[in-house]
Parts: structure tokens; C-alpha cells; sequence
């Protein structure tokens, strides 16, 4: 379909609400069953023992529903071209289930740019919002498309990354199945240790994720349903030259590959006998960037930075810890990367 909207269409200053999505309990435990398999959001008894106190969605799962939100209603007719990631999110309140989400769009600015003829970048402000108007999250970032003028010019396309594409554009065929793989030397994971205890610039390795042709499809029919993400033929033709993987894909085989990492310490600690420190959730992340496409075919593998950790205001008992966070591809190019931070139980 030719699209319909490009950059000029988005004048600052506007704004719209689209939706809404019904988040059933089933739909919440899918995708953390999936990516983000921690107690308070796959088992509503050890939910209510925890420090949420009640079954809830996985951030990344609020995330993934905006952007399939915005793809439905933003994107599906315009010139996309991408993001080059998010500004900043912040989780408000949980999402839960039952609720109806809608997606509340404002446009902040617009530049067109001076490098790339026919290209512009859009600044937005996102909602969810709930039925009762409440905001569950807010993130910002920009999105880039082409213009009116250039719209009959051949795409800009992205350099492929050295597994982009096979013979006759194929997709290679992965060295191991798809999905998570702990790192190599996962039997020596250390215990997992208390708010207190943890080192500042001590970095863990956290896994690899393949990314196939089946796994990127199937992520995005349910969350990011862009030709370039659903279809290998029109993904050749778009601006990026091959079926590459939604960024929120990327982002949720990171937390996939980070509960996966923290299991390994719950379970070293449980066996040199050692309290457990409980884990909360995380309050929202920063400077979140794609710096190269996913291609199908390609190994990520997940690394994790402790940055710096303090007391919490609002949780006596608790710290919040801050991370760097990367992912990387065969090559050594970071091809994704966000600064974090999580609820961590302390000693006392």
C-alpha cells in the first residue's frame, strides 16, 4: 500500500488518542511467560506475596501494546522509516488485567533533515492511558519519515549488518535454535547478591538471543505489524533490505535474557545455602537507542553494567540500581543499548 501521511502531515502541537486494547489475565502471563517470566506477573498468589502485591503486566508488554497502537493507527499508512529509539519511559502505574488501554499521541516537534534529503524526524510524546484516563506509561522519542517531495525516490536503505541477508536476499539459518541461550560459563553465575552488596561497574554477560524469520514474524503480527517486520519480499524492498526484528523485540529478548541471568543467581545462592533478595520492578529506563537493524538470522548477545545504586525514598527496605545495558552482534557492534534501573531488596 502507498502510504498516505509523511512527514509533513505531522504538525506540532497536535494532538489524538487511538484504541482501545483489551489486556485480558491470559494475554499479561503470555508475554511473561515469553520474556519476562518474574512471579508478579505469571502467578497472581506469589504476585500478592510480592512487592507489587497483585498480578500485573511486564513493562515491556506496556511497551510492545503502545507500539502496536501506534502501528495500527500511526504507521500503517504513513513513511515510516523507523527510530532510532526512545528518549525516555517512564511505568506511572501498572497495567493490569482487564484493563483497556489507548494510545495518547502528541506531537512535540518536527525536523526536517539537512543530511538526508527527502527525511524528516518527528518528536512525540506517547501515553498509554487507561479507561479512566490514567496514565499508565509515558515515553518520548522521535520517528523518522520520508516527505511528500520525495515520495517517489527510491528508499534509503540501511547498511546490512554481515548476516543481514543470504543468496538471493534469504535469510541465513541460525547456528543454534531460536530463542535465549545462557552464556557459556552460566554454571559460575555468582549468588545473587543484596542492594548493598553489588558493585559498581561490575558487568555480567547475560546470554545470547537468536532472532529467526519465525520468531521476528511472530512478535510482530502480535505487537509491531510493519511490512518490514511481517514479510521477507517487502522487507527487501523497504529501507531496510531484509526481514529485521521490531526493536521492542530486541528489548524483550534482553529482559529474557536478564530474568534468565537472575534465576541462575537466585538459584547459586539457594545452593550455598544463602537468603534469596526479592527483586521489584523497574520504574521506568533512559537513552534507549537501535543502532543498527536486527536482521533475521543474527545472534544478540545481552550484557549488564551496575552503575551506581542508592537507597529508596519510597521503599523503606529497598534500593534502586542502575544499569547499562547493551546488546551486541557477531561483529562487536552494539546494535542496541538502554540505561535501567529495578527495585533491589536490601540486607536491612
Amino acid at each position: 500500500m502507498a502510504p498516505r501521511r509523511f512527514f509533513e502531515d505531522f504538525t506540532p502541537g497536535t494532538t489524538a488518542v487511538h484504541g482501545p486494547i483489551e489486556v485480558d489475565r491470559a494475554a499479561i502471563i503470555a508475554f511473561a511467560r515469553e520474556f519476562d517470566p518474574q512471579p508478579f506477573h505469571v502467578d497472581e498468589a506469589a504476585a500478592r506475596e510480592s512487592f507489587v502485591g497483585e498480578l500485573i503486566a511486564s513493562g515491556w508488554h506496556s511497551c510492545a501494546l503502545m507500539m502496536r497502537l501506534l502501528a495500527d493507527h500511526i504507521l500503517h499508512d504513513a513513511a515510516s522509516m523507523g527510530a532510532p529509539g526512545i528518549e525516555a519511559v517512564r511505568w506511572r502505574q501498572p497495567l493490569r488485567p482487564g484493563d483497556a488501554v489507548r494510545l495518547r499521541a502528541s506531537v512535540l516537534e518536527a525536523r526536517r533533515s539537512e543530511k538526508r534529503p527527502g527525511m524528516g524526524r518527528v518528536r512525540f510524546r506517547f501515553e498509554l492511558i487507561g479507561a479512566d484516563d490514567t496514565i499508565l506509561v509515558d515515553q518520548t522519542n522521535w520517528i523518522m519519515f520520508g516527505t511528500r517531495d520525495a515520495q517517489s525516490a527510491a528508499p534509503v536503505r540501511h547498511g546490512k549488518g554481515p548476516q543481514a541477508a543470504g543468496p538471493e536476499g534469504a535469510s541465513p539459518v541460525p547456528a543454534r535454535p531460536s530463542g535465549d541461550h545462557p552464556p557459556a560459563d552460566a554454571a559460575q553465575t555468582p549468588p545473587m547478591p543484596f542492594c548493598e552488596d553489588l558493585v559498581t561497574g561490575a558487568e555480567s554477560e547475560l546470554g545470547d538471543y537468536v532472532f529467526t524469520p519465525d520468531n521476528i514474524i511472530s512478535f510482530a503480527r502480535k505487537f509491531d505489524p510493519q511490512p518490514f517486520h511481517l514479510d521477507e519480499a517487502a522487507a527487501r524492498e523497504s529501507a531496510f533490505a531484509g526481514l529485521c526484528a521490531s526493536g521492542w523485540h530486541t528489548a524483550a529478548a534482553w529482559m529474557k535474557c536478564m530474568v534468565g541471568h537472575r534465576e541462575r543467581g537466585r538459584e547459586a545462592a539457594l545452593r550455598a545455602g544463602l537468603p534469596v533478595p526479592e527483586l521489584g520492578p523497574s520504574p521506568g529506563f533512559a537513552d534507549l537507542v537501535w543502532r543498527r537493524p536486527v536482521y533475521a538470522g543474527e545472534v544478540i548477545r545481552y550484557r549488564s553494567r551496575i552503575t551506581g545504586s542508592r537507597p529508596s525514598r519510597s521503599r523503606p527496605g529497598w534500593g534502586l540500581v542502575f544499569t547499562h545495558n547493551t546488546g551486541m552482534n557477531a561483529a562487536g557492534e552494539t546494535v542496541f543499548a538502554f540505561d535501567g534501573c529495578v527495585f533491589w531488596k536490601a540486607r536491612s
